[in-house]
């Protein structure tokens, strides 16, 4: 559960933090809290697990990066924590994460999104995946993006 300034939190930094030379401190202020004060409550927010991250999203696209796909890969389940662990560490995956099989149609349980200037460069980082994933991956597969459908995080919805 979160209280009303907890809320209130989310709420302003769900959009994004300002792009001013101190932007928690001016979030703080404008929710009526010290700096430290807001630092401190997003860091239990984060403890709970009621966030995840406050990170940089890019536009990939305006940054050149306009080939995109979702790598998938039928990888054994006794390996697949650890092998998902090391992929997602890989500097060009931007998200890595394990999803249960659809037997038969859908044998891939790990799941690595990446992004390249064209198809070439999306093959070569898929590769350096299969290198990694080795003997322990059964079947691959990757799904290229043909337009943008979502770009942003959960939203509350202000009360009122």
């Amino acid at each position: 559960m979160i209280d009303t300034k907890d809320r209130e939190i989310i709420e302003a930094l769900q959009g994004g933090l300002p792009l001013v030379p101190a932007p928690y401190a001016q979030v703080a202020e404008t929710l009526g809290l010290e700096e430290d004060a807001l630092l401190f409550r997003l860091a239990e927010l984060k403890s709970r697990g009621v966030i995840r991250r406050i990170a940089a999203a890019p536009n990939h696209y305006k940054l050149g990066m306009t080939s995109n796909g979702m790598t998938v890969w039928d990888v054994e389940d006794d390996h697949i924590t650890e092998l998902g662990t090391r992929i997602g560490q890989l500097p060009f995956v931007t998200h890595c994460y394990e999803r249960p099989r659809a037997l038969p149609d859908w044998p891939y349980n790990l799941f690595a999104m990446v992004h390249g200037k064209d198809e070439v460069e999306v093959e070569e980082k898929r590769a350096e995946i299969a290198a990694i994933l080795g003997d322990a991956c059964r079947a691959k597969d990757i799904l290229y993006s043909k337009r943008i459908l979502k770009k942003t995080g959960l939203r509350l919805k202000a009360k009122g």
